[in-house]
């Protein structure tokens, strides 16, 4: 983004005088101390944490605004800067992210943090061969592994690079890094068995490697090995604190397990970590659900929406709420949100299909579930299609799912 640092240095001119008085110049200022008062001086975790502050509080265009005075005047710190992109792209300004982000990556082309930040921009907008480059530029070290082949699903040629992936991991075992890419690859296609083997293999290299920790904990969790899952995030958090994911992964395994009472503690730190990510904000109604208060939840994923408004989960949690509670018009008008947001995700897809159908609207239900039927959760596409077959309006939504 071309930004023009435009400083206003208080040119005051004297009024002239009736009689003609020569004007003054009034004595421009250059003392960087007196330019840049408090507000402006540099304190990057300061400004990203008045702009948390912010969220928390519900005002994400004020967050926004802090944000975008205080990089004008550090054109040059990368982290707010990131993070001000990553608040573009929640509210739906790509272009504004997109420049934010190619700025970050003309000072420095091997940020992988932010290569990753732009892939997701270019699969939202299914510029999809542009997300595939940005991904694997942010590997290895971030999570953009799921959207890979989300990315490579829909250009056609998942299988191929699965094949790749195994055979690069068969060849390089002791390399903790790509036995994890292929772990999170199996995990994305809802193989956690094969998953475990390659995040384990990664430890047994690199028994720090967060991402393996968190991919082997998520394996047990899909397992239903809640203590194992546990185990493998609370060693994350040991080896960083302040990990949003494995805090987050934390409450849902907790959550899973029904520790209701130590769920709410760790997703209380998870959301104070980073209040403006979602999946926390999606557990919290998981948790209110669990309580039998059906309608705190749906304020909480309503408010997950707004906080991230591409998570699948958010959506689908909440039609199943709407569901629950035969308010199908309601399920509808969120879960076509939810399609908008994730047009592949299968279990949108089904959930928006018992809505039609509850609605009498069997043609168009029909639709979905042939589009749910090629979801990659073989548990969906199977009810998908067990569906399909025998289209009635009383197909039954699942309960809802706490989100990692």
């Amino acid at each position: 983004m071309r930004r023009t640092l435009l400083l206003l240095l208080l040119v005051a001119v004297a009024a002239t005088a009736m009689m003609g008085r020569a004007v003054a110049q009034a004595k421009i200022v250059t003392d960087p101390d007196v330019i840049f008062q408090p507000t402006f001086a540099s304190d990057p975790q300061g400004a990203i944490r008045a702009a948390r502050e912010r969220i928390a509080a519900g005002d994400l265009d004020g967050a926004v605004h802090l944000l975008e005075i205080y990089c004008v005047a550090h054109p040059f710190e990368v982290v707010p800067m990131r993070f001000l992109g990553d608040l573009y792209y929640r509210q739906g300004r790509f272009n504004k992210a997109e420049t934010v982000y190619l700025a970050i990556l003309a000072k420095n082309p091997r940020d992988k943090e932010t290569h990753n930040r732009l892939g997701v921009v270019y699969a939202t907008e299914n510029q999809v061969d542009g997300a595939i480059e940005q991904f694997n530029k942010a590997l290895p070290g971030t999570d953009s592994v799921q959207d890979l082949v989300a990315m490579h699903l829909r250009k056609g040629d998942l299988e191929s690079y699965r094949s790749q992936m195994v055979r690069l991991a068969n060849d390089e075992r002791s390399d903790p890094d790509i036995q994890a890419e292929v772990g999170q690859i199996y995990a994305a296609l809802h193989k956690p068995a094969d998953a475990m083997g390659y995040f384990m293999r990664a430890l047994d290299n690199d028994p720090a490697s967060l991402t393996a920790l968190n991919g082997l904990g998520l394996a047990y969790l899909d397992l239903h090995s809640y203590g194992e899952a546990e185990r493998n995030f609370s060693t994350c958090l040991g080896l960083d604190p302040v990990n949003y994911t494995c805090e987050n992964n934390l409450g849902a395994a907790y959550l899973q397990d029904g520790q209701y009472d130590a769920a709410a503690q760790v997703l209380q730190r998870a959301h104070s970590l980073q209040p403006e990510r979602p999946e926390a904000l999606v557990n919290f109604g998981f948790l209110a659900d669990a309580h039998q208060d059906w309608k705190r939840a749906v304020a909480y994923y309503v408010q997950a929406t707004v906080v991230g408004p591409y998570l699948p989960e958010a959506y689908i949690d909440l039609g199943i709420d709407y569901e629950h509670n035969g308010l199908y018009q309601l399920a509808q008008s969120a879960l076509l949100k939810g399609v908008a947001a994730a047009p592949q995700d299968g279990r949108i897809r089904y959930l928006l299909a018992v809505a039609y159908a509850a609605q009498g609207n069997t043609a168009l239900a029909r639709d979905q579930l042939k589009v749910a039927e090629s979801s990659l959760d073989p548990d969906v596409a199977s009810i998908a299609r067990e569906e399909s077959s025998k289209l009635s309006p009383d197909i039954s939504s699942p309960p809802p799912t706490p989100q990692r």
